[in-house]
């Protein structure tokens, strides 16, 4: 198997060879040029990308033939993100479509690599619906299934039809995916050229989210999962604005858990904005303000002085992933996003909110989730990585933290600040703390 761009991968190294883009094509389709052209492009943006060279079967034969090796399939893994392209005769590679499943298994199990897809002189809707040539490619393939196996051979007849109705799956959730489109730019070289800058862009923004600091978040997970599920991302129909409201307590981490997804997802978007504390900003410079950041973020146009026509026109072909957060009042909602038509199918829209009437609203938003508190383990947790630093817990503090985690009533914000002032005192001073904190909750 050879590596990166012609020349194989040195002997011994393969196993530690990583790369930032995976390229997955049809050899025969592009290879020798549309493809080649791009991965030079790549490599001239100094992006370390995965271009191997095929590996036969014995005996030779076609593209259908070929095999992937284990490096091959360590590349995909390892890789940032997986370039997709789509070429008419993509669909008839059993190899490609295998690749495309591995791909999004990858990627489901540790959200990279992230896919972008290219349509390369084939339909996006071709793709999805598997028509066209897309269609013809899977009539053989179901020809030959019904070929190779007996009638009475009721097992392999059921994996076969399992295996082409995932390949039409990855196929449908590739297609709506946000990507590139040939036909949209007429001359090749600018499509290359446009390609390139946006796999910089996007592997900027995963390093980013890689480096936000996530370590010392405790319940997150859960409330990650539920939310990403809630946004519906792998939806095969994937192509309408969806508007979710994150409403609960203040300091219960509405703000965190947006922030984190909005890292995790930003790079399978054309655009991103995450508009901070809108109720403040609002009071301070008015909507109109904002609206104009907002949209000056997601056509990255620094001198935009309005939100006007035109420039809403100009979004409608951007799939674009929003944050709102610490909204107060359903009209800075309807003002900044209520407006679907003005953003690309597929965009996502999180709202942040106190109170489940600003963000309850069936006409603005799709649905909503409320943060619940930590729970007693969570927030013994939380609270012990503020008040000890990880170290183990002393025997004569145990039933204090108890004690200050009840205080402080699974709300992240309040664990973490008493924590801190708690942290590296003497029993005496938690006491005095704790009971300050008891008087307190009585007056309120």
């Amino acid at each position: 198997m050879a590596g990166a761009g012609s020349s194989a991968i040195p002997r011994g190294r393969e196993h530690v060879e990583k790369y930032e883009v995976f390229m997955s094509l049809r050899d025969e389709d592009t290879r020798n040029t549309f493809a080649s052209h791009l991965y030079n492009a790549l490599c001239a943006k100094k992006i370390t990308t995965y271009f191997g060279l095929v590996l036969h079967k014995a005996g030779g034969g076609g593209d259908d033939e070929i095999t992937n090796s284990a490096p091959h399939l360590r590349a995909i893994q390892d890789s940032k993100l997986a370039l997709i392209i789509f070429s008419e005769n993509y669909a008839s590679s059993a190899r490609c479509l295998d690749e495309l499943i591995h791909i999004f298994h990858c990627n489901d199990r540790n959200r990279q690599p992230v896919v972008v897809p290219v349509f390369y002189h084939v339909n996006p809707s071709h793709v999805r619906k598997q028509q066209g040539s897309y269609e013809a490619a899977f009539a053989a393939h179901e020809k030959h299934f019904d070929q190779d196996v007996n009638n009475d051979d009721v097992h392999n007849n059921n994996n076969n039809n399992d295996k082409v109705r995932e390949w039409r799956s990855a196929l449908a959730r590739a297609a709506n995916l946000s990507g590139w489109d040939s036909s949209a730019i007429g001359s090749e070289s600018k499509l290359v050229e446009a390609i390139a800058d946006d796999i910089l862009k996007k592997l900027s923004r995963i390093t980013s989210s890689s480096d936000y600091e996530e370590k010392g978040l405790v319940g997150t997970g859960k409330r990650i999962q539920q939310i990403v599920s809630l946004l519906q991302m792998g939806s095969s129909d994937d192509t309408s604005v969806r508007i979710l409201g994150i409403w609960g307590a203040c300091g219960i981490g509405k703000t965190t858990l947006a922030r984190v997804i909005f890292n995790r997802l930003s790079s399978q978007f054309d655009s991103c904005c995450f508009l901070e504390n809108v109720k403040e900003e609002t009071q301070k410079h008015g909507l109109s303000h904002l609206q104009t950041k907002l949209f000056s973020e997601l056509l990255e146009e620094k001198n935009l002085s309005m939100a006007n026509r035109f420039w809403k026109d100009r979004l409608r072909h951007k799939r674009a992933l929003i944050v709102v957060d610490g909204v107060d009042d359903t009209e800075q909602l309807e003002y900044l996003v209520g407006d679907r038509a003005w953003f690309g199918h597929g965009s996502r829209i999180i709202v942040t909110a106190r109170e489940v009437e600003v963000v309850d609203n069936t006409v603005v938003v799709d649905g909503t989730y409320k943060v619940e508190e930590l729970d007693s383990d969570e927030a013994l947790e939380l609270f012990y990585s503020k008040a000890f630093g990880g170290l183990p817990v002393p025997k004569n503090y145990a039933e204090l933290s108890k004690r200050a985690i009840h205080h402080a009533e699974g709300i992240p914000l309040a664990l973490k600040d008493l924590g801190r002032r708690l942290y590296s005192k003497s029993t005496k001073v938690w006491e005095s703390e704790l009971s300050r904190q008891g008087k307190r909750k009585k007056v309120i």
